[in-house]
């Protein structure tokens, strides 16, 4: 007699069992004969550590040429029960027994969500704390998702995300809630409106409906009717203009707070909900009052995080200080670009600033949640061979980037469409210490990030098409009894507002999909590697990790118009991007020639690190839109520079005050341009998807500019462009129309009216010369 089992004809199913399941075990005999019989008998070891023991008869199924197949169905089984079984046979006296076969019951996979939140430094690091803020970014995220998101998934049992909050965002909260740190918009949103001078209340008219249409401004009729007068151009009386300071900043609250009373993690309670019920007539006091609303919110935040992570709700990771492209700062020349016309700027190699940002990362977390981190999201996602030592010689255990990495590393490169191959940390050493990498799905990043706020209106239908993407397109598709792990990696700031009133629901409804479903299990990044008994996470370390000798240098993007495949070229590269990083090298170089070091200069070292950071690279060149604010980093970016040869009592060099590039004209609909010189581009900025259909008169030429997204993984608002010349000499107007596609759209908005919008094009200066490569392109 012979006897097999988990073979292709003989199999269990399933092979990797998840909690409640029942367990089905086929088993082949030959020869076909009568007098056979075949059982199995097994033992569960329980997470209690209670023991059951049995005996399962298997029942003769059907015959097939010279085998018999039998049936055992066995189960169910709790979750954490480790089985060990043994399949037996016997004809007449001769018995068979087959090796005992073990499996640990479990989710078939597990899901780890990384939430990263960040904000590059607004603060100019030579002015006083009042107004020391630029951009007011930093509070109004923390009214709108900072607290409220993670406090989504607080009382969800089973749950556990990871949140990953860079230094830079918490070190501007501290300075407005402990500094006493203010922006401009906070400013002047508390002077009261009849004191406003007039560049003041321009100012406040421009700037106070930045906003997600949509989703800020559409739902609350009294901000819609101001945002309608103001497109119309009617004017304001002071008693609009206090009700439009109230309403910026309404609108940024969460959810929430805009529905009910908070309870703060401080002790204190937080809402609007009254004022948003008032909607106009607003007084000082109100404003007043609104205001000390979000510094009870701000003073939360932190808290919050450190009691969840105390909880056991969340797992806290960080990110290199100031947010720099790490592998650039340890030296560009390892820069990877493919774009046809870039090149790699001016040497800047300093691994000693590059160490100083992860350095002071982890100082900083051990200082506000108790304990040094386990992980870090490397901004950006950028990462090569070289920094991976800074990672290990300060005890980070793991780091994530993106699917593109793995792709392109080792010497042939990996199959990441394979998710046996993407799922699942890889291992690489540092001076023989091990580093864990975990590589982010894309598409199923994306889905969350782009697709179901603007394809579904049920949210709950949109989280349980995540929960089956991530079995069928994963579970279901794993050959081995291998724990394997999703890793989803998400913007925080933007995707919750994204989904606008929706998002607590949405992503509640997400949590609920992930943590109910038997098959699935939620955890933390480090959670995997360390294991977690009492939630029946087993451990997986670096020693069973597969190890990559080559890891490429990548982030987790492509910039347009280059070879396929993740790489640094949005930092870097383009003429603009390389003057910046020119800049940057004399500013250091010239820190290290007077003498200046962290230690006997901190505040000018301050100022250099920040200046190392991401973002104002990212908004330089031409793989992202042009706007007013894209101008206004490029001017922060010569901000810190200046402030960094100040604070060490050196003269700023004149090129710091000439912008990198030059800047474009930018039409908006709270800011829409009335005329534009010949020979000149247009910048069309929306908040909301979809196309600008434009005129030109006199020749009556037509066409229609699809909108293009502008931003990523960090970018601040919703926000969509299309640029459109430049305008020969004979072409006198520029009529505009747009076709939106926001799924929720308002009949009155001013992006679906279908209205023609007017901008006249006016004779070139005689004196000005027309650039290079414009002559013969422009429209007519």
């Amino acid at each position: 007699m012979k006897i097999w089992h988990l073979t292709a004809d003989a199999g269990r199913e399933p092979l990797r069992v998840a909690p409640g399941q029942r367990v089905r075990l086929t088993i082949g005999t030959s020869p076909v004969a009568p007098g056979q019989s075949v059982w199995v008998t097994y033992e569960v070891i329980h997470p209690n550590g209670n023991v059951d023991r049995g005996f399962q008869s298997a029942s003769w199924d059907h015959n097939a040429g010279l085998s018999s197949y039998w049936r055992a169905l066995w189960g169910p089984f709790e979750r954490g029960d480790r089985v060990t079984y043994v399949v037996h046979g016997s004809q007449g006296d001769e018995r068979i027994d087959l090796p005992p076969v073990h499996f640990t019951v479990g989710p078939r996979i597990y899901v780890g969500l990384l939430w990263h939140q960040h904000q590059p430094v607004y603060a100019n690091m030579n002015h006083p704390p009042q107004g020391r803020m630029t951009q007011p970014w930093v509070r109004l995220h923390s009214l709108r998702a900072y607290y409220a998101m993670p406090l989504v998934g607080a009382g969800i049992p089973g749950l556990r995300v990871t949140f990953n909050v860079t230094p830079s965002l918490l070190w501007q909260i501290e300075q407005y809630t402990n500094e006493g740190a203010t922006d401009s918009m906070l400013d002047l949103t508390l002077k009261p409106a009849e004191q406003l001078t007039p560049d003041e209340r321009a100012l406040v008219l421009d700037r106070f409906f930045d906003a997600d249409w949509h989703n800020q401004i559409f739902p609350f009729p009294r901000y819609l009717e101001l945002f309608q007068r103001r497109r119309e151009g009617l004017a304001f009386s002071d008693q609009d203009v206090r009700d439009l300071q109230m309403w910026y900043n309404l609108a940024w609250f969460a959810p929430q707070f805009q529905q009910g009373e908070v309870a703060l993690s401080t002790g204190e309670s937080a809402s609007v909900q009254h004022w948003i019920a008032q909607e106009a007539g607003f007084s000082v006091a109100d404003v007043e009052a609104m205001v000390a609303e979000q510094h009870k919110i701000m003073r939360a935040i932190i808290p919050l995080y450190r009691q969840l992570q105390d909880e056991g709700h969340i797992e806290l990771s960080t990110t290199p200080f100031y947010h720099p492209i790490l592998p650039l700062i340890y030296d560009t020349d390892d820069a990877t670009i493919d774009r046809p016309g870039t090149c790699k700027p001016p040497r800047f190699h300093y691994p000693e600033d590059a160490d100083a940002q992860v350095a002071m990362a982890v100082a900083y977390y051990r200082e506000h949640f108790g304990a040094p981190p386990l992980g870090m999201w490397p901004a950006e996602g950028a990462v090569s061979s070289n920094v991976v030592p800074l990672f290990v010689r300060h005890g980070i255990q793991w780091i994530a980037t993106d699917q593109g990495v793995l792709e392109k590393s080792g010497r042939w490169g990996y199959e990441v469409d394979n998710p046996e191959v993407l799922c699942r940390p890889y291992l690489v050493q540092a001076q023989g210490q091990p580093l864990s990498i975990f590589f982010r799905n894309t598409a199923m990043s994306n889905l969350i990030s782009f697709h179901y706020h603007q394809a579904y209106q049920d949210m709950d239908l949109a989280a349980q098409d995540f929960a089956r993407h991530v079995v069928q397109d994963f579970a279901d598709r794993f050959p081995s009894q291998e724990d394997r792990i999703l890793t989803v990696v998400l913007d925080g700031e933007n995707t919750w507002g994204a989904y606008g009133p929706n998002a607590p629901i949405f992503l509640h409804s997400l949590y609920r999909r992930l943590t109910e479903s038997p098959e699935i299990q939620t955890v933390g990044l480090g959670e995997y590697l360390q294991g977690n008994m009492a939630r029946v996470v087993p451990a997986h370390p670096a020693d069973d990790q597969e190890r990559i000798y080559e890891l490429y240098t990548g982030s987790w993007i492509d910039e347009p118009g280059s070879d396929p495949g993740v790489d640094l070229g949005v930092w870097v590269g383009e003429a603009d991007e390389n003057r910046a990083w020119g800049l940057l090298g004399d500013a250091r170089r010239a820190l290290a020639d007077a003498g200046v070091t962290p230690e006997n200069n901190p505040r000018a070292f301050q100022s250099m690190y920040t200046a190392e950071g991401s973002d104002w690279f990212w908004w330089l060149g031409t793989d992202r839109g042009r706007d007013a604010q894209d101008q206004e980093f490029e001017s922060l970016f010569r901000l810190h520079l200046t402030n960094t040869y100040r604070l060490a009592g050196l003269e700023p060099p004149p090129a710091l005050q000439r912008p990198l590039r030059p800047w474009g004209i930018v039409w908006t609909f709270t800011q829409a341009r009335e005329a534009i010189p010949a020979h000149e581009a247009l910048t069309v900025r929306t908040n909301c998807p979809g196309s600008v259909i434009w005129r030109l008169l006199p020749s009556g030429r037509m066409g229609e500019t699809l909108l293009q997204a502008a931003g990523g993984v960090d970018h601040i608002a919703n926000r969509f462009e299309a640029t459109l010349g430049p305008f020969a000499e004979d072409v006198q107007e520029v009529r505009l129309a747009f076709r939106c596609q926001e799924h929720l759209l308002e009949e009155s908005a001013a992006c679906v009216t279908g209205t023609e919008r007017t901008v006249q094009v006016t004779p070139a200066d005689a004196k000005k010369e027309v650039p290079m490569g414009q002559s013969g392109a422009t429209w007519v």
